[in-house]
């Protein structure tokens, strides 16, 4: 078995860290494409989470695999939605309404308590509590994005706090230096995009 180990599994995650490598730097691509409102950060989003849900899933890091697929898919309705034009103009940046507000709370809580839930009892995640509130967050975090909505950035952010020492954790070190730099892109997006499109108050 130590054979085994040495000559084939061993290398094969050793291979994992340059996929991890690639996945981060088309993550930060994106986040950065997102900060200048550019639609680039679909099909660059696309490419860090497909790379992203391999390497969890063989990890057994449930929840980030989930998470990464969900990415995936929204990143394709994002990438559709923002591409649309309404009277030759792109679609607007807007603040959440108070009924968006409160959706987006309610996704988050509802998100929370489902995937502790499954992930305390139906797998062998190591830290299920700490998934789920990264994984609750970042949900509401990547709908918001994929609807231009300014709230987008504060949900990234608390994401980011969680995840740098959760993957730090986890031993992903590339990942928890991602989350450093998201959470750097996240403050400035936020701060541009409110420079940019002004703090509208919630309808």
């Amino acid at each position: 078995m130590q054979e085994l180990y040495d000559l084939i599994i061993a290398p094969a995650l050793h291979s994992l860290s340059h996929w991890e490598f690639i996945s981060t730097i088309f993550a930060i691509l994106s986040v950065i494409y997102a900060r200048k409102e550019n639609i680039l950060v679909f099909p660059t989003g696309l490419i860090g989470v497909g790379i992203a849900v391999y390497i969890c899933t063989v990890f057994k890091l449930y929840a980030d695999a989930g998470i990464n697929a969900y990415y995936f898919v929204m990143s394709i309705y994002g990438w559709i939605y923002w591409s649309r034009k309404d009277e030759g103009e792109k679609v607007p940046v807007t603040w959440n309404t108070r009924k968006e507000h409160l959706l987006s709370i309610g996704m988050a809580v509802f998100s929370f308590a489902v995937m502790s839930f499954v992930l305390k009892n139906y797998t062998d995640s190591p830290t299920p509590i700490w998934d789920a509130l990264s994984t609750s967050f970042a949900i509401v975090a990547m709908w918001l994005m994929a609807r231009k909505k300014m709230e987008h950035w504060m949900y990234w952010i608390v994401t980011n706090i969680i995840s740098i020492p959760l993957y730090a954790y986890k031993g992903l070190y590339f990942y928890s230096i991602q989350y450093v730099v998201f959470l750097v892109l996240a403050i400035a997006g936020l701060i541009l995009w409110r420079e940019k499109y002004g703090a509208k108050k919630i309808a």
